[in-house]
């Protein structure tokens, strides 16, 4: 069993993030895939902690990352 599982994230720029479970999901829901950032959430986390958890593991991870466009 592998040690994290990936989950597709897109963050809108009021800070808040959505989260879905594959590219695939996403695309059914509107979100077009290029957008997306795939983040490798810990395996225990995905499985024992809350999706608010989850949500701010993720939004630190996009805060990492560096920001690409001009605005």
């Amino acid at each position: 069993m592998a040690d994290t599982t990936a989950l597709y994230a897109l963050r809108f720029p009021d800070g808040s993030v959505s989260l879905y479970i594959d590219e695939l999901y996403a695309q059914e829901r509107g979100i077009d895939p290029s957008r997306l950032v795939r983040v490798e959430i810990p395996r225990e986390m995905f499985v024992s902690g809350s999706v608010q958890d989850i949500r701010e593991y993720v939004a630190l991870r996009l805060e990492e990352q560096p920001r690409t466009g001009t605005a």
